[in-house]
C-alpha cells in the first residue's frame, strides 16, 4: 500500500511527543509537514522529528496539493473549524479527542464528511489489550459484563494550560470523560439510555475539575467513572461480570516502548492472588490509530469509527453537563 501523506496542524504537546512519532513508525504514514502560527515552533519540530516541511501558518499547509491527510491537535474550540477548513481544501482528518465541544457544534462536520473522511483520535481502541479485552467479554468468559468502573486522573493548575481554560473547551470531562464514555460504549457495545453526574469546579479557573458520573446502559448494565484534572495521576479500567473480571492497568497512556498487560480474574482470591495476565508485545497505539485511518483512505479497509460515532459521544457529554445544572438524570 503507498503511504498515505500526512500533514500536522499545530505544534501542539500530544502531537509533537506522542502521535506524530507514533504515526512515523509505521510505513503506511508518511509525515511530509508541520504548520504553526509560530513559523519558528514548526521548524523546531520539523527539525527535531525529521519532517521536511514546515509552514508558518494553518492555511499554508492546507493549500500544500501534496498532503492528503491532516492530523489536528489545536485546542478543542479550533477541532470543528479547522477540520471544515481542512475538509474544504480536500483533505481527510484525523481530528483529536473531543471532535468539537458539543454535540450541536459536531453535526456541522456532516456534510464535509460526504466528501473527505473525518474521524476522532481515540486511540486506545486501536490497541490490543482493548480489543483482547472485549474479546474476553465477547467470549462469555467473565459471564455477563455488568458494571465498568473507570479512573483516569492527572494534576495540572498551570494558568496557562488550555485544560483549564473554559473560554476554549478546557476542563476534564471533555479532555479525559471522554475516554471513561468511549470506555462503556466499547466494552458494553451499546449506547446509554440516561446519566447523571456530580461536578466539581475550579473557583479560579471555572473549569471542571473532579467529575463523577453513572451512565445506564439498559438491562442492568452500569459505567461509573471518576476523572480528575487536579489528583494523583492514576488510570484504570475495571470490568466486571457475574463469572469473573478484566483489569487494564494502563488503559489509555499505554507506554509505547514497553509490554503492557491485562488481568483476568475469577474472583476466588481477593488481592489479585486469583488473577492471570495475559502480556501484549510493546506496540504504538498512536502508530496503529494512524495506520487505520491510512487504509481507511486508501479503501484497504472501512472506516471502524467514523464522524456519527464521535457525535455520538459527544450527545452523552452534553447530557453529563445537563445533568451538572439540573442535578438529575438526562436522557442522551
Amino acid at each position: 500500500m503507498q503511504p498515505v501523506r500526512w500533514g500536522i496542524l499545530s505544534t501542539a504537546k500530544i502531537g509533537w511527543t506522542k502521535v506524530v512519532p507514533g504515526m512515523m513508525k509505521s510505513p503506511l504514514c508518511q509525515v511530509v509537514a508541520v504548520a504553526s502560527r509560530n513559523e519558528e515552533a514548526a521548524s523546531a519540530m520539523a527539525a527535531e522529528l525529521g519532517i521536511e516541511r514546515a509552514y508558518g501558518s494553518y492555511e499554508a499547509l492546507l493549500t500544500d496539493s501534496d498532503i492528503e491527510a491532516i492530523y489536528n491537535p489545536l485546542p478543542n474550540h479550533l477541532h470543528v473549524p479547522m477540520t471544515l477548513a481542512a475538509a474544504a481544501a480536500g483533505k481527510h482528518v484525523l481530528c483529536e479527542k473531543p471532535i468539537a465541544i458539543t454535540a450541536n457544534e459536531a453535526e456541522a462536520l456532516k456534510q464535509a464528511s460526504s466528501r473527505v473522511l473525518i474521524a476522532e483520535a481515540f486511540m486506545v481502541r486501536h490497541h490490543p489489550q482493548w480489543q483482547r479485552a472485549r474479546e474476553i467479554i465477547r467470549a462469555g468468559d467473565i459471564g455477563e459484563l455488568r458494571s465498568i468502573q473507570v479512573i483516569f486522573s492527572y494534576f495540572n493548575v498551570e494558568p496557562d494550560n488550555i485544560r483549564n481554560r473554559p473560554d476554549i473547551g478546557g476542563g476534564g470531562l471533555l479532555d479525559i470523560g471522554c475516554y471513561a464514555v468511549v470506555a462503556g460504549r466499547y466494552f458494553f457495545e451499546a449506547e446509554p439510555v440516561r446519566a447523571i453526574a456530580l461536578v466539581d469546579r475550579d473557583p479560579t479557573y471555572g473549569v471542571d475539575r473532579t467529575t463523577s458520573a453513572l451512565l445506564d446502559f439498559g438491562t442492568g448494565r452500569q459505567l461509573t467513572f471518576t476523572i480528575s484534572t487536579q489528583s494523583v495521576p492514576f488510570q484504570r479500567v475495571q470490568l466486571l461480570g457475574t463469572r469473573g473480571r478484566v483489569e487494564i492497568e494502563i488503559p489509555f497512556n499505554a507506554p509505547p516502548d514497553r509490554p503492557t498487560r491485562i488481568l483476568g480474574d475469577d474472583g476466588s482470591a481477593h488481592g489479585n492472588r486469583s488473577a492471570r495476565a495475559i502480556e501484549f508485545p510493546e506496540v504504538d497505539q498512536y502508530g496503529l490509530q494512524g495506520e487505520a485511518f491510512s487504509r481507511a483512505i486508501r479503501g484497504a479497509e472501512p472506516l471502524a469509527y467514523g464522524l456519527e460515532d464521535a457525535i455520538l459521544n459527544m450527545r452523552i457529554l452534553d447530557a453529563l453537563r445537563r445533568s451538572e445544572t439540573s442535578s438529575a438524570w438526562e436522557r442522551v
